[in-house]
């Protein structure tokens, strides 16, 4: 039997108020509701306001969090933001999350792993635990793909939006929380899904403005194949590290990407559709939001009950994947 080292405590979630549908993306290019919704899954996603920011969205889901664990900033011991869109290279967004919480005592750092950086957090989160290093660490998930959306470019645009989810773990109490956790990358397949401006290989220029460098560039069909095989990898892995059958799990909950892969990753790992949590129609593929977002509103809708054992698998650019297998 696992005998986990932590365990999940709270978790909230942020969403901006302001929601783009699909009915509103026909009218900036040629797309469809219809189109969108069988290709994707999505419905609807949420822009962030201009005058905000990424640390505004995860402090908000970190209060929220902290709130529902029953702690005060103060006690926080570690922030993990994980994030592809910080507020700017340095200082980290986490230091950012810091500031607007008041977590004065905490260390605080950015997790880079895309789609799978919530599920990395974990697992660091998990390790300064288990090392005796930190008693309360925060992992959150914040994302604001809209500002490196091509809005002219009808593949990509319809899929991403902006929100924020984070979770509170601590030493477990020996009868609930992580049971496993996997994470792996492959640097070959980092052309699939990329941002190729505004690092040191090409930074900001007028020349790298027009040519549309900033934004998110995707081989669709090529991510598609790769999304579904690194997911079922690391849930296998996951599972088989947590000691737990797939007809144990109760609950899956993957990165919300495409409703299609969603549906590949269950079937390979043959649960019912009653056990997969999908809100994707609601938020788009938010990234490293995805997964907590998620989890926030499982708990909240009563999907998660205690004792329950859920899967939490993610696959991102990288390539990255990952998963966690958490008893609550």
């Amino acid at each position: 039997m696992i005998q986990p080292a932590s365990m999940i405590i709270g978790t909230g979630s942020c969403a901006p108020d302001k929601v783009l549908t699909n009915s509103d993306l026909e009218k900036m290019v040629d797309t469809s509701d219809e189109w969108i919704k069988e290709r994707t899954g999505i419905e609807r996603r949420h822009i962030l306001e201009t005058e905000k920011t990424n640390s505004d969205l995860g402090a908000c889901a970190a209060e929220r969090a902290i709130e529902d664990a029953g702690l005060k900033a103060k006690d926080i011991d570690c922030i993990l933001v994980a994030t592809i869109t910080p507020d700017s290279f340095f200082p980290s967004t986490a230091c950012g999350v810091q500031a607007k919480i008041g977590a004065k005592d905490a260390a605080a750092m950015d997790v880079s792993a895309a789609c799978s950086g919530f599920l990395y957090g974990m697992t660091l989160a998990d390790a300064l635990i288990r090392s005796g290093q930190y008693r309360n660490v925060l992992v959150i998930g914040s994302e604001v793909l809209s500002r490196f959306t091509d809005w002219e470019d009808r593949t990509t645009c319809v899929l991403f939006g902006d929100g924020a989810g984070a979770a509170v773990m601590t030493e477990s109490d020996g009868t609930r929380g992580l049971l496993s956790s996997f994470i792996k990358s492959d640097g070959r397949l980092g052309r699939l899904l990329y941002l190729p401006g505004g690092g040191s290989t090409h930074p900001a220029t007028h020349e790298t403005v027009d040519q549309h460098l900033h934004t998110i560039r995707m081989e669709g069909r090529e991510v598609f194949k790769h999304a579904v095989r690194t997911m079922v990898d690391a849930a296998v892995h996951g599972l088989e590290k947590g000691e737990v059958h797939s007809d144990d799990i109760d609950l899956l909950i993957t990165h919300q990407a495409n409703m299609r892969i969603i549906d590949a990753v269950r079937e390979r790992l043959k649960l019912p559709e009653e056990k997969v949590f999908i809100n994707l129609q609601e938020f788009g593929n938010t990234s490293a939001a995805s997964i907590p977002l998620a989890l926030d509103q499982a708990r909240r809708e009563g999907r998660i009950r205690p004792g329950d054992k859920v899967l939490l698998v993610a696959f991102g650019g990288g390539f990255t994947w990952a998963s966690g297998v958490v008893q609550f």
